[in-house]
């Protein structure tokens, strides 16, 4: 009875983390780095001191945004790799998945990478800028480890794959975060530019043996 019980609590709490994280999209959406406790709290239909209890603080909370966002983001990137296509085409879609969630969400983008540019980080905004290095660091490491499973690199090959996927992520970052500013060209058009600087040595690299297609 006791474990039934706990398990049911467990569940609970599970359910009103997930509710509270909806809230908290729903004001980040609105309110991009703008977004404050305050009114996620009062999205949320709680005080502030309820939120603080399942987070622990607002780094806490950004945190778990970001794990959240992180995790959907790259499921879309493995599916991109994981199309039936050739080669540069799944560099290609890869690249434009990155592109396609950062200008669909753009709030929430901001939010993630950018912090609150005239606020104090106190109460109003989130200081977000000491958390997306290690964000941006995730991303280089989970699309080192596809790299070195499914592209032969020779000797060495764990270290390149790691410079290859922080390099590529440092790009798609730098050149997204440009571009969504900006609106310099399509999103086509820097897709395809991106690939054609990726696609030197990623055209010649052969398929790992026993490994996914890259």
């Amino acid at each position: 009875m006791e474990t039934t019980q706990q398990a049911e609590q467990q569940r609970s709490a599970r359910q009103r983390r997930r509710q509270l994280l909806e809230a908290a999209d729903r004001v980040v959406l609105r309110d991009g780095p703008q977004a404050s406790m305050n009114a996620i709290a009062a999205e949320a239909g709680i005080t502030k001191p309820i939120l603080y209890r399942h987070f622990g603080d607002k780094g806490g909370l950004y945190r778990a945004l970001a794990k959240r966002h992180t995790d959907a983001l790259l499921d879309a990137l493995r599916a991109a790799l994981d199309a039936p296509a050739e080669r540069r085409q799944r560099v290609e879609a890869t690249l434009d998945t990155y592109l396609a969630a950062i200008e669909a969400r753009p709030q929430v983008y901001r939010f993630l990478m950018h912090p609150a540019e005239d606020s104090q980080p106190s109460e109003q905004g989130f200081d977000v800028g000491r958390h997306s290095v290690p964000l941006l660091r995730r991303l280089g490491e989970e699309l080192a480890k596809v790299i070195e499973e499914r592209v032969d690199l020779g000797p060495s090959s764990e270290q390149l794959a790691r410079v290859w996927g922080h390099g590529i992520v440092g790009m798609m970052h730098g050149a997204g975060d440009w571009w969504l500013g900006e609106r310099p060209c399509p999103r086509e058009q820097l897709v395809h530019s991106l690939a054609d600087l990726l696609w030197g040595r990623l055209a010649v690299a052969g398929d790992r043996t026993g490994g996914p297609a890259f």
